[in-house]
Formats: structure tokens, C-alpha cells, sequence
């Protein structure tokens, strides 16, 4: 159960840390940047909650930084309930901060080009979120929503932000017309791509499985100077067809590498044996072990 998993606890170490503060205040001002220099404006929305607070300020005329913290409140508790008190602690002072700004920050528009407007508006909300989900918050509910959701009606995360999504996506049709409708599509799309990018990083890690003759070769190679950790697991290989029962004992040669690497690792095992059988597979996450060369001060 998730609730086994969550913090009991108010870390308070990890919500004064300086570098998750300064992630939080510099992530939502991008984001108030965005909303009051291009999408607002505009009437240019992205999906979750920011989403609902721009088509609410429009429809009704109420303040934007009033709805975003009255309507991230229910989120805030969620996930205080499923996540941890940490991540609530650090969410509400996103959302204050969100606030703030929203309401004493006066930002002229930026641009009347619809493009640029969906483009670099969706790159700056995307990197402000991303910031403060780094920073250890959220200032958008969406998320919380998919998690807290997602036992109770057997779908995945993004299936159910893409239905919560569409549900705004077609009041944004009905309401503002098509065409900003569907400039609001591609700055969510955007937005996405930027808080992914910012969440994972340049350096976002994978695992790179490999089969080969020439295994010590390989593993000096990944080890010694390369600097690698790599964990071996015993296996098989064979069972090709029209010759299923030859098999033979083989290592399978895991290592953990950022993606600027792979090319170079792939270039020095194609030299070492050209016929080895390579895999990547992205991960979201790895902690301990040697990820990478650190450099130290002697």
C-alpha cells in the first residue's frame, strides 16, 4: 500500500534546504512569468489545475491567484495523506509563493504571437513546475489527483491526467473557440516536454545490457577505465530457431550510464566485439552504488 511508504514525519532539514528553496522561488516565478506575460493574456491555458484557473477567471472573472491556491488546497491534503507531511509542507509554500505572485506581480504581455506565445509560455510554466517538483514540491494538483486515483479505477498516471486534460481542453474549445483551443494543446505539449526535461535531466540515467564472447574484455573495459560500476547476472543465450536446443552459459553486463555516454560506450564495444548484443533501457531514477566519475580535490 502507498500509505506504508509515506512520510510520517516534517523532514525539516529537506524543506529549509537552500537549494529546495531557491528551485521552489525560482520555479514559480517562470511560472507566474508565464501565466501573466503570455498565457493569461491570451487566454492561452495549460492542462491540471492552471488550467481550470485560467478557464475559471475567464468564465467568472475572479481573481487567477485566489483560484490557484483555493483549488490546489484539496491537492494539498491528498498529498499530505499519500505522499508525506514533507511534500505537503513544501507544496503549500509553493502555492503561497504561486500566489503572491500572481497577485502583486504586474507583468505587460510579452508577445501577440499566438506561436511564441504557446511556445515560450509552455516552456516557462514547464520549467517553472519542473523547478519546483526538483525543489520537492508541486504547484499543480494534477499529479496528486493521478496518484491518489489511479488504485481506485485501475488506470495508469498519465491516463488519467490525459482524461483530466481533454475534459479542459474541450471547455477551452467551447468556450474561447478552436484555434486557441488547439494553441493551447501545443502549449501544454510544451509545457510537458519542459518539466520532463528539467525533472530528468540532461544527464537522465540508463541502463545499458550487454551480451558478448569477449565478457572480461568488456567488463575491464567498463570498470577500469571507464569508472563504471556494473552488476553481472548469470544467464543463457541460444535458442535461436531451426536451433532451439543449443543454448550456452553467458554474463549479462549491466551498467548504469547518463545518455551524453552511451554513444562512446557503444563505439568502444563495437571495437572490443562487434558482435555483441546491446540494449538500453531508460530508467527513471538510480541512487548509491557509482553512477558516474566524480571528480575530487586532491
Amino acid at each position: 500500500m502507498i500509505k506504508k511508504y509515506k512520510s510520517d514525519a516534517i523532514d525539516w532539514k529537506i524543506v529549509w534546504n537552500l537549494k529546495n528553496i531557491l528551485q521552489i522561488i525560482l520555479g514559480t516565478g517562470l511560472a507566474v512569468l508565464a501565466m501573466k506575460g503570455f498565457m493569461i493574456p491570451n487566454r492561452f491555458i495549460d492542462g491540471g489545475i492552471t488550467g481550470i484557473s485560467i478557464l475559471l477567471h475567464e468564465i467568472f472573472h475572479i481573481n487567477i491567484s485566489f483560484l490557484m491556491i483555493i483549488l490546489n488546497l484539496p491537492f494539498i491534503y491528498l498529498g499530505y495523506k499519500r505522499i508525506g507531511k514533507t511534500f505537503a509542507v513544501q507544496t503549500t509554500i509553493a502555492v503561497i509563493l504561486l500566489f503572491a505572485g500572481l497577485l502583486l506581480i504586474d507583468i505587460n504581455p510579452i508577445t501577440s504571437d499566438k506561436l511564441l506565445i504557446a511556445t515560450f509560455g509552455g516552456i516557462l510554466i514547464g520549467t517553472g513546475v519542473g523547478l519546483v517538483i526538483r525543489g520537492g514540491g508541486v504547484i499543480d494538483g494534477a499529479e496528486v489527483v493521478a496518484v491518489f486515483t489511479k488504485r481506485k479505477t485501475g488506470f495508469s498516471n498519465s491516463e488519467i491526467i490525459m482524461l483530466f486534460n481533454t475534459i479542459i481542453f474541450a471547455v477551452a474549445a467551447f468556450q474561447f473557440g478552436i484555434e486557441t483551443a488547439m494553441y493551447s494543446i501545443i502549449t501544454y505539449f510544451t509545457a510537458t516536454k519542459a518539466t520532463d526535461y528539467v525533472v530528468d535531466g540532461i544527464e537522465e540515467f540508463t541502463a545499458m545490457n550487454i551480451i558478448s564472447s569477449q565478457q572480461e574484455e568488456i567488463k575491464n573495459f567498463l570498470v577500469n577505465e571507464l569508472g563504471k560500476g556494473i552488476t553481472v547476472y548469470k544467464g543463457e543465450r541460444g535458442y535461436l530457431p531451426g536451433s532451439f536446443d543449443i543454448k550456452t552459459d553467458c554474463e549479462i553486463i549491466v551498467t548504469i550510464v547518463t545518455r551524453l555516454e552511451i554513444k562512446q560506450i557503444q563505439d568502444a564495444l563495437m571495437k572490443i566485439d562487434p558482435k555483441a548484443f546491446l540494449y538500453i533501457q531508460s530508467i527513471k531514477d538510480a541512487t548509491g552504488g557509482i553512477l558516474k566519475e566524480k571528480s575530487h580535490a586532491k
